[in-house]
């Protein structure tokens, strides 16, 4: 481990690690521009409530961008299994935290995802984990979509994927038109889910009160 880089959270699951890290070169690095940054915009950088401002913000990026450092195949590998099962698997309302690209603004919100095993399933925890390591990173919903899709279909090798993610985004809800209560929604699907049949029964199934 690099001694500039400090561990602040580790989990082991059924073989694959999770370590999120903080390195203090970068910290250190951000900080300097986002102690300018304060300048610029007309706040005081030394007085009390902003003395340590740069350095929280500084962690608070590296930690909502851990997901560069992750790599979503092998969190879908740590945990495939061979199984005789070919319906439906459904693992809805995941929540996701990401920052838009273009503002780096936060937006949020939940995924619906399925897919159709085709010899191989997965543990069920492992597919938030994905959506979670696609989400910390700087992103656009569409992109992401596509992301979370193509990596269980290219993993996996199901019969079938579908992702439906709805979120709001303060780059409109704070800034830009300000309409606080818009959502957006995207969707993206392979394989046994083009078929307008099987779409239909992923689409009733999530929008079910099942919980």
């Amino acid at each position: 481990m690099d001694k500039h880089t400090q561990d602040f959270t580790e989990e082991e699951n059924e073989g694959y690690v999770k370590i999120d890290r903080y390195n203090q070169e970068r910290i250190d690095a951000i900080a300097t521009h986002y102690k300018d940054i304060l300048e610029q915009i007309g706040e005081d950088p030394t007085r009390e409530g902003l003395v340590k401002t740069p350095e929280r913000v500084a962690k608070a990026l590296q930690f909502l961008t851990h997901g560069y450092d992750t790599k979503p195949e092998e969190i879908l590998r740590s945990a495939m299994f061979k199984e005789d099962y070919s319906q439906m698997v459904v693992v809805k309302d995941i929540e996701i935290f990401s920052m838009c690209e273009h503002h780096m603004l936060p937006f949020f919100g939940k995924a619906h995802i399925a897919y159709i095993p085709n010899g191989h399933i997965v543990g069920l925890s492992k597919i938030p984990r994905v959506v979670d390591a696609y989400a910390r990173r700087l992103q656009v919903q569409e992109r992401l979509t596509n992301e979370i899709r193509d990596c269980i279909q290219s993993t996996l090798n199901p019969a079938g994927v579908a992702v439906v993610i709805e979120c709001k985004h303060l780059c409109m809800s704070m800034r830009g038109v300000q309409k606080q209560n818009s959502v957006t929604t995207t969707s993206a699907f392979t394989g046994q889910f083009a078929k307008e049949t099987t779409r239909a029964e992923f689409l009733r199934l999530i929008t079910a009160g099942l919980h």
